[in-house]
């Protein structure tokens, strides 16, 4: 049996998105899904003051602490893994948060075109280790 191993959209493994706050739909830090996860939680964005407002307008509060399902509440410059459907409605607004393309899931494009995400990427897709001097 082989290990199969989750693609992010560039095509290669997904990478982790978030270990500190705790994201992912299975807590686990990778934007992974699957058949229970109907908000389709795979885009790994980092947050921004005007997203948190945008997406508590639309009634999906991520600021707000909630204890008693271990939610921290996100701040500025957290990375979460959000809802396809909720960053391309952000996108459509003009207020789409920032996104890591590597820890991405290959899923999101069923939801959001890859030059959105290409567009909004602090990523360029190669690995973020230091080039030597």
């Amino acid at each position: 049996m082989t290990n199969h191993k989750p693609k992010n959209v560039l095509g290669s493994d997904l990478q982790p998105c978030c270990f500190d706050p705790l994201t992912g739909y299975y807590r686990d830090g990778y934007c992974r899904t699957g058949p229970s996860d109907f908000g389709v939680h795979v885009v790994c964005a980092e947050m921004t003051d005007e997203f948190l407002a945008f997406t508590k307008s639309r009634g999906n509060d991520l600021s707000t602490p909630q204890p008693e399902y271990d939610f921290p509440g996100l701040v500025a410059g957290d990375r979460w893994c959000l809802c396809a459907q909720r960053w391309q409605e952000a996108y459509e607004a003009g207020l789409a948060p920032p996104v890591l393309l590597q820890s991405t899931h290959i899923s999101a494009i069923e939801f959001v075109a890859l030059a959105a995400l290409k567009e909004h990427a602090i990523d360029d897709g190669e690995d973020d280790e230091e080039a030597a001097p």
